[in-house]
């Protein structure tokens, strides 16, 4: 796998806002208390450093131009004149750059004085918003000083000769860039049970901004952490946060400089606390996974229709943004977030293993729950020696021990055909000897010689043909033979196969893998299941026999051993051993595609886009520290562009029918599954030419 070619990267594919994403900064300036100008310096130099990195939304800290701990000064006409010079300064400097500038300054209007939120963008005043919410307990006195949002009488205030609309129920939009839409609260706002930003969301607004002066003590910035995070992730946006940090009194209060960005729920940067200089973070949003994500929450759509007179009042402000070309990002073009390479897996080990843990044991519920709903206490299951029969047999050893019924009630059947390799064979008889199951083998090889035999097949008469008959007797007669021994034994089959498998319909149909009494495995991909059985190994799950062969099955090529190793298959590149990968796709490029294909269900180019950000570069991102370095791949554009081209064909035009008669399995992660019952309801018939002709149409061919 190649390194892409300069002429690759400078195709508008890589362009972020191309792909329905923006880039965001939130800016902490050393103020200088009742000191406009300097602050207006400050702020024009942060712009501009936004300007640079690509930004189009600067966010900057409340009453930042004027600085917060002024209290009474800020009844001094003098500072409330200097401030109205520092916006003008700001005003004048931003018609040369290009970020949309969130400035926090005091004004005048009724008879009374705001702390406001002014949006600034191209020389232009776009609106300015009050505070709602004042503290008037404990450190803060702001009533002593300002007048709340529901005080002021005007609709519009007088800035610079032009009328500007003024009140919190003012929606920013951005008309050439889809989905980007803002509104600005300041600090307490948001620590009301129902901040302005909620209702902004609900009437639309995706990029929410809080400029905020809160000061600092013991645990206040985990608390302003978990406060963003929760909003962000309540109204499915972006969430800005930016709190006043150096230069500020300290005549009875402290400031860290606390400066973040959330993208629903997800932390995507933040600032270095206490830190004496200026500081600028910036990230990039994802405006279409958030658009997608609010289509498919109803609860959301339902609150806002809940809600519809009050947002039916709020107010539209538009503005054309200035969006910087593939050749002016430069070398900003890098996306500034985290695209981890597993969805499915966390890269970080103590979130990997809570993941793993739940995992696993939401598995071991869903099949005690059906035994003991059922009254079934035995289980039959075909053990392979690949990995998801044996994530499927390690989840039964620990539902046994979890109902208190002796493991020997699972008959655990390997089931060698023409193509069964002896590693995979000891390696199953093995783990199921160590899990304490009973085991048996079945040579199902006469029952299939017997069956081609029965329909003619070259085979039969000693032809070397291994077409997909060959392949689906072998795979039929294994579900038979399980299905006939659950009958005889008073037992439950239980299902092997993967979500991954599920999505590209890599299994047999009706008698064949495809089908079982209960699958365990039905919303695990591949690689989600290689962790699960690494965890086990880490974790002390069972004995150290059982871990030494769980270590060889993860270590064994993954094949369907269907077509003898003598056999040339040209798909799979010649090579001695049958392939799934060969023939497929690399699982971790297919379970990239099947978590954003399915959960967001973004386009084909902008998957292929994220992938390219993950794979292109094994030295780039985090790995999950126990993946040995050798699997550590990477992926030019071409080879992302080809397998993700097979996976639309597979999945929407010759899979569905397999998925509309899935069995019963439990959902276990938030990427989705893939049950008519639950997350995926398609139609059998469909056709792949939409998704298909997007690919080729907007992703270069490498």
């Amino acid at each position: 796998m190649t390194q892409d070619s300069a002429a690759e990267r400078s195709s508008d594919f890589f362009n972020l806002y191309h792909q329905g994403m923006m880039r965001a900064a939130v800016c902490v300036p050393q103020v200088r208390v009742a000191n406009p100008i300097a602050n207006a310096e400050a702020t024009i130099a942060l712009a501009r450093r936004a300007h640079q990195a690509g930004a189009v939304v600067a966010l900057f800290p409340e009453l930042g131009l004027s600085a917060y701990s002024n209290d009474d000064l800020f009844h001094q006409q003098a500072l409330l004149n200097a401030s109205l010079d520092a916006l003008a300064a700001v005003l004048a400097a931003s018609r040369q750059l290009r970020p949309v500038l969130a400035l926090g300054v005091p004004l005048r209007l009724d008879d009374r004085l705001f702390n406001c939120a002014v949006a600034v963008h191209a020389g232009r005043v776009l609106g300015a918003a009050p505070k709602t919410y004042l503290p008037n307990y404990r450190e803060f006195y702001e009533k002593r000083q300002f007048a709340g949002a529901d005080a002021a009488i005007s609709r519009e205030i007088q800035l610079f000769g032009d009328r500007v609309p003024f009140g919190n129920d003012l929606l920013l939009q951005a008309t050439n860039h889809h989905g980007l839409t803002l509104h600005m609260e300041l600090c307490e706002d948001l620590w009301t049970p129902i901040p302005p930003s909620t209702y902004a969301a609900l009437a639309g607004a995706t990029v929410l901004l809080n400029l905020s002066a809160s000061n600092i003590t013991i645990g206040k910035a985990s608390k302003r952490h978990n406060l963003c995070a929760a909003q962000s992730g309540k109204c499915i946006a972006a969430y800005l946060y930016s709190a006043a940090g150096p230069g500020e009194s300290t005549t009875d209060l402290a400031w860290d400089g606390h400066a973040v960005l959330f993208e629903n729920n997800r932390m995507l940067a933040q600032s270095e606390r206490f830190k004496r200089e200026d500081q600028l973070i910036t990230a990039d949003i994802d405006l279409e996974q958030l658009l997608a994500e609010r289509l498919r929450a109803t609860s959301f759509s339902d609150s806002a229709q809940a809600h519809r007179e009050r947002l039916r009042t709020l107010r539209q402000v538009h503005f054309e943004l200035d969006l910087p070309s593939t050749e002016q990002l430069g070398a900003a073009l890098t996306l500034q977030r985290e695209v981890e390479r597993f969805p499915y897996v966390p890269s970080a080990g103590e979130a990997r293993d809570e993941l793993c843990y739940e995992a696993y044991n939401i598995q071991v519920h869903g099949l005690a729950k059906r035994l003991e709903s059922t009254g079934i206490q035995r289980i039959v299951i075909g053990v392979s020696g690949g990995l998801d029969s044996t994530q499927a047999l390690l989840v039964a050893a620990r539902t046994m021990d979890w109902l208190d019924l002796p493991r020997s009630n699972i008959l655990a059947y390997t089931l060698p055909g023409f193509a069964t390799s002896s590693g995979t064979r000891d390696n199953a008889m093995t783990l199921m000897q160590a899990l304490g199951a009973t085991c048996s083998e079945i040579d199902i090889r006469p029952s299939c010689m017997q069956m081609l035999s029965d329909l003619g097949h070259p085979f039969a008469q000693g032809k070397p043909l291994y077409d997909v008959t060959f392949e689906n007797v072998q795979a039929g007669e294994r579900t038979s033979h399980l299905f006939r021994l659950a009958n005889l034994h008073n037992a439950l089959v239980l299902g092997t196969g993967d979500l991954s498998e599920i999505a590209l319909g890599w299994s047999t149909y009706g008698v064949g893998d495809q089908m079982s009494h209960y699958n365990v495995n039905a919303s695990v991909p591949k690689t989600l299941i290689q962790y699960l059985i690494r965890w086990v190994i880490a974790s002390g799950q069972f004995d150290a026999a059982t871990h030494a062969v769980l270590q060889a099955i993860l270590d064994t090529e993954i094949s369907p051993e269907l077509v003898p190793p003598e056999a040339k298959d040209e798909d799979a590149t010649g090579q001695a051993l049958q392939s799934t990968e060969a023939r497929i796709g690399p699982y971790e490029l297919q379970d990239f595609t099947i978590y954003y294909i399915t959960r967001y269900g973004l386009k084909p180019s902008k998957v292929a886009f994220l992938a390219w950000h993950a794979w292109h570069d094994r030295n780039q991102g985090h790995w999950p520290d126990n993946l040995p370095e050798h699997r550590r791949n990477q992926y030019d554009l071409a080879s992302i562009r080809h397998w993700l081209e097979l996976f639309l064909y597979r999945f929407f035009t010759i899979s569905q029918f397999k998925r509309s008669c899935m069995p019963n399995g439990p959902k276990v992660g938030s990427g989705g599954s893939l049950s008519p019952r639950g997350d995926w309801r398609a139609p059998s018939d469909s056709e792949a030419s939409a998704w298909l002709e997007e690919l080729r149409r907007n992703v270069p061919k490498g």
